[in-house]
């Protein structure tokens, strides 16, 4: 018997034993010493070697039959399908398990299939980002990384119209709801609560999530994208084991599939990289129409991994009370998740060198709802104009007056929507015009969001050595350009003024209690 992680029990209706014994033997492959195994609900991994094995279970359930060999055969190919998407170098191929005359198996004889296998390379477990996530071994690099790869896979995903949106997002709650009546774990009172705080929140967005598909944002995605699906490779982060064999499951908002990753890093602690993933793919994507739904579509996922837990938990023993303690935890984080939260802009400015973008980055994951505040920041806009890489300088033309006006248009017009769907953004410019300033608080005026203007000031001399200090980014700001700045009067100042010549943990705290008050 086997758990089958979604509600209820699974049974072995296929004897593997004699498969299993057989990839269990380093010499089956031609080699000596030991065969690690890993087991999963649904699958067995063999690892010898530079090369990994996977055996699907012979289980049938709800959402997978594996029950046959013909269906194990072509789950396989599907697998390595599917997977190459993202990983084709990891994904080598099947291979059978056959008998021979004399009754001992081996690989791809030309007697009776037996069983079937996918052949992987192999990678180290401590690449994995879930320990590399435990070990604080995940860095913001990485994590931009990760988020472009997402990005690029979610662009060449297919598109599939199988039903709305809503009716999408619906029946995952529906599954959700039969999950947790599996549990004797959550209390009846909290999972009732739940429940209609999670109808509550889909039949808020049932209009953007019907938008959202009939416009492809519904794909053939990974379908479970945690931590423990990513790796660190020599090239850089690498998808893999996405839902293969049942592409129902898969077919989701590209946003739902995101949120797993955000949901995952963020119940970990970790909520300055789950805010900079987003940020990027968001970058990246211009998918802001639906930054509104991150908070439902992250809870969604945590309310998943509360009620498998939970089911764990009713087939086997949990005598220290760990499974217990972390099925309640993703259960609290789900709920806290679809608390209400009113929109909200905050406004940076000041001249170059003050750290704005720093300081932006810093609070973006303090404020708002999980995954925190979405960045919309001039430099970054400007290049995206220019289809422009950061690190590649931008020429003159690109800072004339009219250039400049469609950049804070630009900004002006993403800030309203994020507002709309009822997120909280902060944006970062220079400022330095009255006009500017008055048009970014009317656009919060209008979208019914509080406001904080929060303006950085600094010596000349800091200012001059930091820009001469920092590397080539998103800003092409010189000193000369500094300079300029420096000789505008700026009038009419009504934001918060805060000094940037402190450390930024300094101005951190002093921005925060300004939040505050």
């Amino acid at each position: 018997m086997t758990i089958d992680g979604g509600g209820g029990v699974a049974l072995d209706i296929h004897d593997q034993s004699e498969a299993i014994a057989f990839l269990s033997q380093a010499a089956s492959y031609g080699q000596t010493g030991t065969v690690r195994i890993i087991e999963t609900h649904i699958s067995v991994v063999f690892l010898v070697g530079d090369r990994a094995f996977k055996l699907k279970r012979a289980i049938k359930l709800p959402y997978v039959d594996f029950s046959t060999y013909e269906l194990r055969h072509k789950l396989s190919l599907r697998e390595v399908e599917l997977n190459s998407r993202a990983t084709p170098d990891l994904y080598l191929g099947i291979r059978r398990i056959t008998r021979q005359p004399d009754g001992s198996l081996v690989f791809d004889g030309a007697g009776e299939p037996v069983d079937v296998v996918v052949e992987m390379a192999r990678f180290s477990q401590h690449d994995l980002f879930d320990r590399m996530a435990d070990e604080g071994r995940l860095t913001p690099a990485l994590m931009e990384q990760t988020a472009h790869i997402i990005a690029d896979f979610h662009a060449k995903a297919p598109v599939l119209h199988t039903c709305s949106g809503s009716a999408n997002i619906a029946g995952v709650l529906d599954i959700n709801e039969a999950g947790f009546a599996t549990s004797h774990v959550f209390e009846p009172g909290k999972l009732a609560d739940l429940t209609s705080a999670f109808r509550d929140a889909w039949r808020t967005h049932v209009g953007l999530l019907d938008r959202r598909e009939a416009e492809g944002h519904v794909r053939l995605c990974h379908g479970d994208l945690h931590l423990r699906n990513i790796y660190r490779s020599d090239g850089g982060p690498r998808l893999f084991d996405c839902i293969d064999f049942n592409d129902q499951i898969a077919t989701v908002d590209v946003l739902y599939d995101l949120a797993f990753l955000l949901m995952d890093l963020w119940h970990r602690g970790l909520p300055d990289l789950a805010n900079l993933a987003m940020n990027r793919y968001l970058d990246q994507t211009g998918d802001d129409a639906g930054f509104g739904l991150l908070p439902l579509f992250m809870a969604v996922r945590a309310a998943v991994r509360a009620h498998v837990t939970g089911t764990q938990i009713e087939e086997m023993a949990d005598t220290d009370g760990r499974m217990t303690k972390a099925a309640k935890a993703y259960f609290d984080f789900a709920a806290d998740l679809l608390k209400p939260s009113q929109p909200r802009l905050i406004a940076i400015g000041g001249f170059s060198g003050t750290g704005k973008s720093t300081l932006a980055e810093a609070l973006v994951p303090r404020i708002g709802q999980p995954p925190g505040a979405r960045i919309l920041e001039s430099d970054r806009l400007r290049k995206a104009l220019y289809a422009t890489e950061l690190s590649t300088r931008l020429p003159l033309e690109a800072y004339q007056p009219d250039v400049s006006a469609k950049v804070y248009a630009l900004m002006r017009d993403k800030a309203r929507s994020l507002l709309t769907s009822g997120g909280t953004v902060i944006v970062n410019a220079v400022f330095d015009r009255p006009q500017e300033r008055a048009e970014i608080q009317r656009v919060a005026r209008e979208a019914g969001a509080s406001f904080d203007g929060v303006w950085l000031k600094a010596d000349p001399e800091t200012l001059r050595r930091r820009i001469l200090a920092r590397p080539q980014g998103a800003s092409d700001a010189t000193v000369d350009v500094l300079e300029k700045q420096l000789q505008k009067d700026i009038a009419d100042l009504t934001w918060h003024e805060v000094d940037a010549g402190q450390t930024m943990a300094a101005v951190l705290a002093a921005v925060e209690r300004l939040m505050m008050a």
